[in-house]
């Protein structure tokens, strides 16, 4: 895989998050919760300032560029937690940091940020080298 621990990767997700692309993917989830999908809903009821992205959009985005670096055939978890809403209008980048390279196994750190820099998810990847 030619990983070394230290090595970091910024991988751009999206410039530009479209309501549309929400919509498509609670389409392909069956996930159309208001919160995601009907912005009456969102803003004067649950009182957001807009619809936003499923955090499962969010990971899926992130887990292309973790299977990118590491490989599909090779990962062996990948996890993380939502840390912040990601809103129509964001710019998504990926960080892949390499904690570890081994024989055995590669250990990344997952960052997934905006646009403003604020992490909106955060999570860890592992991989047979």
């Amino acid at each position: 895989m030619g990983l070394i621990a230290g090595d970091v990767h910024e991988v751009p997700l999206v410039d530009d998050l479209k309501r549309t692309q929400i919509v498509q993917y609670a389409g392909a989830s069956g996930d159309y919760n208001p919160l995601h999908t009907d912005e009456v809903f969102a803003t004067q009821i649950a009182g957001y300032a807009s619809v936003f992205a499923h955090g499962m959009l969010t990971m899926g985005m992130t887990g292309r560029a973790v299977t990118d670096m590491l490989g599909h055939d090779r990962l062996t978890s990948f996890g993380g937690r939502f840390t912040a809403q990601v809103w129509p209008g964001d710019a998504l980048t990926a960080r892949l940091t390499v904690d570890e390279a081994r024989d055995d196994v590669v250990r990344v750190s997952v960052s997934t940020v905006n646009q403003d820099g604020v992490e909106v998810f955060a999570g860890y990847a592992t991989a047979r080298p």
